[in-house]
């Protein structure tokens, strides 16, 4: 293998590794970094790119000096590459130049590209159900208070009351409990749906689809569409469900997607 080819991991991966690092910084300079990541991460993040960019622009230009001198050093040793000379620097052209498309190509894309929140469809292939919520996504103190009148469950998002249902053996207790909560539409059958949010832990790649079903007399929205849904907790009547408990739509608003469509 020429000493060309060998530096061609070097390139494309220091050019991955800019462009990855510029894209992190648009990102949170246009506010849309917490599409991707957990906020609490969101500083780390930024400092990291900051470090990436320059360690990642002089990693290129050692590199490509160094492709210079060791062509020099071949030169000295073996007369015969003098003929090759011309081709090694264009293979030298041609490795630069794939690097510079890889760093330019990602970040253009990523400023033309709208930034997007992960999909209903995405949230089908990931299996949306509360049955399947992880323990890590409930709040042990949340559960402990289930019963008690005092506690004020206004604040409760969608991985709230999800983790709640999973956890508790009797749902009795939950029946009749009023809700507003606000999610996205994944559509089920007769008359029904999947209120649905995205709970990340680290990154969107982890993300977990927590849901609650909804049963309304109305038009089931769109799927994908982002709702508001008030109304009480009931008991599922479909009994051959996995989920307990539902939601009794009293009301089925659509909305605009939140600035904030995660939960955490």
């Amino acid at each position: 293998m020429s000493s060309s080819e060998s530096r061609l991991p070097s390139y494309l991966g220091l050019g991955s590794v800019l462009a990855v690092a510029l894209c992190t910084l648009w990102l949170a300079l246009a506010g849309h970094l917490d599409l991707y990541i957990n906020p609490r991460y969101a500083v780390f993040t930024v400092v990291l790119a900051a470090v990436a960019v320059p360690a990642a622009v002089a990693g290129l230009v050692v590199a490509a000096r160094g492709h210079g001198h060791d062509h020099d050093h071949d030169e000295h040793e073996h007369e015969h590459e003098h003929r090759q000379s011309g081709a090694a620097r264009r293979t030298r052209a041609v490795l630069g130049g794939a690097a510079a498309l890889v760093t330019i190509g990602v970040t253009v894309a990523m400023l033309v590209l709208p930034p997007t929140t992960l999909s209903a469809r995405t949230a089908q292939q990931r299996s949306v159900d509360s049955a399947t919520l992880s323990n890590a996504t409930g709040s042990e103190a949340a559960v402990s208070l289930l019963g008690s009148t005092s506690v004020d469950t206004s604040e409760y998002g969608v991985k709230d009351w999800a983790a709640l249902i999973r956890q508790t053996t009797d749902t009795s207790s939950l029946v009749g409990k009023r809700v507003r909560l606000t999610g996205f539409v994944v559509p089920g059958s007769d008359g029904s749906f999947t209120l649905t949010r995205f709970v990340i832990s680290c990154c969107a790649v982890d993300a977990q689809p927590v849901g609650l079903g909804v049963v309304t007399d109305g038009t089931v929205p769109d799927e994908g569409r982002w709702v508001r849904v008030t109304g009480a907790l009931a008991a599922n009547p479909d009994q051959s469900a996995d989920a307990r408990i539902v939601i009794r739509a009293a009301s089925v608003q659509a909305i605009q997607q939140p600035e904030d469509p995660y939960e955490y």
